[in-house]
């Protein structure tokens, strides 16, 4: 571990405890976003300690549960300020989330690691339950609302919500006991033998507490500078005429870019199964664990809960699963699915844009 990288998680959250009292300005907007970006290369960084530490699929679980804590943090905050005018804030942020891992990550994830190593191999017997869980809780949730007639538009009643949150749970927790105890081996990479990583010796139990502490550090402080300057990308969004969902993509994004930045280093080294990991574990616990604590702020303090997608964005949803789901049909990944599906994350992108 360099000096660097214990560093910048520090001088980052001296810039977060200084904003509190320092006046808005460029000068902060502009300090706030390099310190974001390099607290993101820092956090990248520490969970790869962690992972090498305790190994797959732990380590990729570390990375996914401490990312979506904060991103629950983050959503509630911007809920319990906004009030009813953040109603869809949830599901914009969750939805952006689905679309970005389904389709980016596992895209981009895909088709760079077809260009360096041609072809690239993963467990299915571990993505297909993953990508059923993500499909189950992503229908329920996003999709359903539409449909039900106890409460008017795209909503939910109070009964409803409380078992869509259970149920989230539930399926979460069943996938983690999945992956990490009664099939753990479906989660682990094969051996290779020409990847040095797998025979480097794991970091001591200093450092790898030392970058564990550095890791919660840094994913506090990218969402803490994010959220300094979400009412600058609010205003930008507004200045620019975009749909306000735009915002949700762009908080999706900026909490999901450690997480991101590590899957694709993962399959240029040609440990897709690593990235596979990553991005189904934080399309999961991003469901499972962000809506029942929604759902039970918004019970609690009968804050509105608007769920339902618009019709545009469910026939985007249905085909970045169904693809996915193809693409993961015998275990080998190529060049043209990530292909397709990087296309639908940039018809995603664009239709955010240009509805």
């Amino acid at each position: 571990m360099t000096l660097w990288h214990k560093v910048v998680p520090l001088a980052a959250a001296a810039l977060l405890l200084a904003a509190l009292w320092l006046p808005a300005g460029p000068v902060l907007t502009i300090a706030s976003t390099v310190m974001l970006l390099t607290a993101v290369v820092s956090a990248v960084h520490h969970a790869e300690v962690v992972a090498h530490r305790v190994g797959e699929p732990y380590g990729t679980l570390v990375l996914a549960l401490a990312v979506t804590a904060i991103e629950v943090a983050l959503i509630v905050s911007l809920m319990l300020a906004g009030g009813a005018d953040k109603a869809a804030l949830a599901r914009d942020t969750i939805y952006a989330t689905v679309m970005i891992i389904s389709s980016g990550v596992i895209g981009i994830c895909v088709l760079l690691g077809a260009l360096r190593h041609r072809e690239q191999s993963f467990r299915i017997e571990g993505a297909g339950p993953a990508l059923a869980a993500l499909t189950t809780l992503a229908t329920l949730i996003l999709i359903m609302p539409v449909f039900t007639t106890s409460a008017p538009g795209a909503s939910y009643s109070t009964t409803q919500l409380l078992f869509v949150g259970c149920s989230s749970l539930l399926v979460w927790c069943s996938f983690v006991f999945f992956q990490t105890v009664r099939n753990r081996d479906y989660f682990l990479p094969a051996s290779d033998t020409s990847n040095e990583a797998v025979h480097a010796p794991p970091p001591s139990n200093r450092e790898s507490w030392l970058s564990f502490a550095l890791l919660m550090i840094s994913l506090i402080v990218v969402v803490g500078l994010a959220k300094i300057l979400s009412p600058a990308i609010e205003a930008a969004v507004a200045a620019a005429g975009a749909p306000h969902a735009i915002v949700g993509i762009i908080i999706a994004m900026v909490v999901l870019l450690p997480e991101s930045v590590s899957a694709v280093r993962a399959a240029l080294a040609n440990r897709l199964q690593t990235s596979m990991n990553l991005a189904f574990g934080s399309a999961l616990a991003s469901i499972g664990l962000t809506i029942p604590v929604v759902v039970t702020v918004a019970v609690l303090l009968d804050l509105p809960l608007t769920l339902g997608l618009a019709p545009k964005d469910m026939i985007l949803l249905v085909l970045s699963l169904f693809v996915c789901s193809i693409g993961l049909g015998n275990g080998r990944t190529n060049m043209m699915q990530g292909a397709a599906q990087v296309v639908i994350f940039a018809a995603f992108l664009f239709l955010a844009l240009v509805p």
